[in-house]
């Protein structure tokens, strides 16, 4: 896949083991949530970088997570509003991308709102290793240690970072039930590294994401 950070091989390229997130990669060998209050779509907070009739003129889609899979976005705040408003959204396209696996469409129209051309082609090739193989996912699994950092003088990209459990997560065969997890001895953290660009609606997209399996701090 082509990044805007450096190039990491596909996710999930052989069988149902690995257990990896929206637009997740893994770079080399290191290859790769209960639910809380904040687990809903959440109005970002208001942001000094783009005109607030802008940001209200986008309508944020309603995303639905089945009951069987739970995100559970732990501590996803910041006191800087814009920081809020990458971290709000940055969430939410966690959220579309697993919301698309769980209801078997690689295509769904909430995809498009979170990610920029780029960032949709390499989540639609995340979500056909799912889909392609006819799974689902269930259980539940934390993500953790959300960072976001503006770039630039205007402030219109963004790098946000995070953290996903996969310990309680799984992958299930929808026609035969078969329920798997990752490989015994596998590091359950992953590390995520997302680029962001502000929308002219000001909505932050997802350029690219990669990931790091046990890359986590301990």
């Amino acid at each position: 896949m082509n990044r805007r950070i450096p190039a990491i091989a596909a996710a999930l390229v052989t069988g149902a083991s690995l257990f990896l997130t929206a637009c997740g990669g893994s770079n080399g060998n290191n290859t790769s949530q209960g639910k809380s209050a904040d687990d809903g779509t959440k109005a970002p907070a208001a942001s000094t970088s783009a005109p607030a009739s802008a940001s209200a003129r986008a309508t944020r889609p309603n995303i639905q997570l089945p009951q069987s899979f739970q995100l559970n976005f732990q501590n996803w705040t910041s006191s800087d509003p814009d920081e809020q408003s990458v971290l709000n959204d940055g969430k939410q396209q966690v959220r579309a991308g697993y919301a698309a696996i769980d209801a078997n469409t690689p295509d769904a129209s909430y995809l498009t709102f979170y990610d920029t051309a780029s960032g949709l082609s390499q989540d639609k090739e995340w979500i056909n290793t799912y889909t392609g193989k006819n799974l689902a996912v269930l259980g539940k699994a934390p993500v953790y240690d959300a960072k976001a950092r503006l770039l630039g003088a205007n402030r219109t990209r963004a790098v946000l970072n995070y953290c996903m459990d996969e310990s309680k997560a799984y992958t299930k065969e929808r026609k035969t039930g078969k329920i798997e997890g990752n490989p015994v001895g596998t590091d359950p953290t992953v590390f995520y590294t997302s680029t962001l660009r502000k929308s002219s609606q000001g909505i932050w997209q997802t350029v690219s994401t990669s990931s790091k399996r046990g890359g986590c701090p301990s």
